[in-house]
């Protein structure tokens, strides 16, 4: 069996990763961060399921902001943000897409 102690997205399913992240932040914020037509028109977890499923470049947009939002710490530092003391929701502004090409 194949162990992945260092990898944050074993054992956990594209449908509870889209679930998390509709709970967290919502389909707006979503399409906001992933510009994609499955989160920004009629969103729906089926839909982003068939959508992401087959799209392998959306699917690992959609895993880098699960990660950034599970972890909520900036991949960047920010540049003089004065800090909030209790964000509601995860900030999501200083999120930087990771490359993708090899």
């Amino acid at each position: 069996m194949n162990n992945q102690p260092k990898n944050p997205l074993h054992g956990v399913t594209l449908e509870q990763i889209l679930v998390e992240l509709e709970q967290r932040l919502g389909f707006k914020a979503m399409g906001e961060q992933v510009n994609i037509k499955c989160f920004t028109d009629s969103p729906s977890i089926k839909s982003s399921l068939k959508f992401l499923r087959k799209t392998p470049w959306a699917r690992d947009k959609v895993e880098a902001l699960y990660i950034h939002t599970m972890s909520n710490k900036p991949l960047r530092k920010p540049r003089n943000k004065p800090k909030l003391t209790e964000p509601t929701q995860p900030d999501t502004s200083d999120f930087v897409w990771p490359s993708i090409k090899k």
